[in-house]
């Protein structure tokens, strides 16, 4: 009887084992990989190179869940035929396919799924165990496997899935509906143009280069805009920008004959089909407060 529940407790101990490190291992995601890496714990380094061949961990995992499996059925039934005899062998049977079920399978793979950031690192130092006591199995499985799955497993998060995990800690509340939208129109800036962000020409605020910082003052002191575009000709033709910071300033030193040309600044100039994103990269590398289309 004490060998009967031997066999069945190696069995179950396995492969609760088994599932727990399968759930576990298929669980973990990239973003969690990579700050375990970025706090210089070993577990991310572990975790990344299990990921990263996935069918290594997952032969392992399996080869020793089938051979617990397989083991502890046949001593169970062997010892069960020896101690109540050959008619309760199915009883047997039928009973430690329930208890299989639900304390192998069940259970610890619901665990796993739920628990796989605090069991993450433990278990990638035992998968890493085993797949070298296995190897010659995993040797096996991946020649076998080979060409099922070019892909790489590891891999990054599409725009949409970003935006996705953004949607659903926002309904958690891991993140602020600000921070959601900010992520969301960053993501956007790759795809977006300048023609569909940019202030249409004719509301444009525009000053001539030959108004005086004194006519400035008087006409425009509330005006709300703090770069103004001036132009030469007529609107058509932008020459530059001035900052009304570099205006009032004028004022307080007395330079109040002097015209908008002498404070007007380089206006970078940008096709109207160029996205946001390397607009921005134009904003800053020229350090520019204003660009013109």
């Amino acid at each position: 009887m004490g060998l009967l529940i031997l066999y069945v407790l190696i069995a179950l101990g396995i492969s609760f084992f088994c599932s727990i490190a399968e759930a576990v291992i298929l669980s973990v995601n990239t973003a969690y990989i990579s700050l375990l890496e970025q706090q210089d714990r070993r577990a991310g380094s572990v975790l990344h190179s299990l990921k990263e061949d996935i069918n290594k961990p997952l032969a392992a995992v399996l080869t020793l869940n089938t051979i617990a499996h397989t083991v502890g059925a046949a001593g169970a039934g062997a010892q069960a035929a020896s101690v109540f005899g050959n008619a309760f062998v199915g009883v047997a049977s039928a009973i430690l396919t329930f208890l299989i079920l639900v304390f192998s399978e069940i259970i610890p793979k619901t665990l796993g799924a739920h628990y796989w950031k605090q069991l993450a690192p433990a278990t990638a130092y035992m998968l890493k165990y085993l797949v070298w006591l296995l190897y010659p199995f995993v040797l096996l499985s991946e020649k076998l496997t080979r060409g099922f799955a070019e892909s790489p497993t590891l891999t990054g998060y599409s725009r949409e899935e970003f935006t996705a995990m953004a949607q659903i800690s926002a309904q958690e509340g891991k993140i602020t509906q600000q921070e959601l939208n900010m992520l969301r129109n960053i993501l956007n800036l790759q795809e977006t143009m300048v023609k569909h962000a940019m202030t249409p020409r004719p509301v444009v605020f525009s000053l001539s280069e030959d108004l005086t910082v004194e006519e400035f003052i008087h006409k425009y002191d509330r005006i709300r805009f703090s770069r103004i575009p001036v132009y030469s000709k007529d609107t058509e033709h932008i020459s530059g920008f001035v900052l009304r910071c570099d205006l009032l300033l004028a004022q307080t030193r007395g330079n109040t004959r002097n015209t908008l040309k002498n404070y007007c600044r380089e206006l970078p100039v940008l096709l109207d089909t160029m996205s946001l994103s390397l607009a921005f990269d134009t904003l800053i590398r020229k350090r520019s407060h204003i660009l013109l289309v």
